[in-house]
This record gives C-alpha cells, sequence and structure tokens, in this order.
C-alpha cells in the first residue's frame, strides 16, 4: 500500500527534494527516504537503492558508522567518509562533489552538491530542512 505523506503547508515530499533542496542552488540533486530505506521523493535519475538508504540510515545509529570503513554509498557512488556528528553525515567524492546526510525523527535526507557549491552551503541547507522537519513531527 502507497503512503501519502503530506503535512504543514501541504508541500509534498517531491516539493521539498524539488523546491526545498534543489530549488536552493546549494543542492545538485536529492532524495528522502523513510527509516525502513524506502523512498519518499528524489530528483530524476537519482536512484538511492533502499539497501543503500539501510546501511546510511544504520550508520546514523549508534556506535562507530561503517562508513569510516567502507564509504558513503548512495545513487551507486561511492563518497569517502569525512564525519559524522549527531544526525548528520558528510562525506565527499574528489574535490568538486561531496554529501550530506541528516536523519529527522522520521526520515533521512540526502543531498549531493557538485560543480563548485561548497560543502557548507549544502550542509545549511539540508540542516534547515531537517530542522523544519523535525518540527513538524517528521
Amino acid at each position: 500500500h502507497t503512503h501519502t505523506h503530506t503535512h504543514a503547508a501541504n508541500m509534498s515530499w517531491q516539493d521539498y527534494v524539488d523546491k526545498s533542496l534543489v530549488g536552493t542552488g546549494t543542492v545538485t540533486k536529492a532524495a528522502i527516504h523513510g527509516m525502513d530505506g524506502n523512498p519518499w521523493a528524489t530528483s530524476p535519475g537519482f536512484t538511492v537503492t533502499p539497501e543503500e538508504a539501510k546501511v546510511i540510515i544504520a550508520g546514523l545509529g549508534e556506535g562507530e558508522p561503517s562508513q569510516q570503513v567502507n564509504g558513503i554509498r548512495a545513487g551507486g557512488e561511492k563518497y569517502t567518509f569525512i564525519r559524522r556528528v549527531e544526525s548528520t553525515m558528510n562525506g565527499k567524492r574528489g574535490s568538486e562533489a561531496g554529501i550530506i546526510i541528516e536523519k529527522t525523527e522520521q526520515a533521512i535526507v540526502i543531498a549531493v552538491f557538485e560543480g563548485g557549491i561548497q560543502a557548507g552551503a549544502c550542509s545549511a541547507t539540508v540542516g534547515k530542512l531537517g530542522d523544519y522537519l523535525r518540527g513538524v513531527g517528521y
């Protein structure tokens, strides 16, 4: 069965990906997945598998993240693990691309930045959405 996720201001999960993340110009592509690993919304052509999402969710749980050794895998790409701080994990791929993942109460926000976007700008955008989602119970 399909879940329809709607909430404050009646924005859909796809709106969060398209407007709150990619639309800011600080995120190249993004996805939002539930805690079961299944996708709620994603950028066209960016497919994070449920298996990839489950490994990321586990890495944001207790203990040392497996990503420290194995890297962060999302959308078929591997990113070098940089750090995990509380509910956030950061990684990079080469000098031009990176990934920022934020865990909320019920979801994970996965954002990739490429082509001159600064990690700090992407991180601020993802953090803002994460704070908002937590504030409305997600």
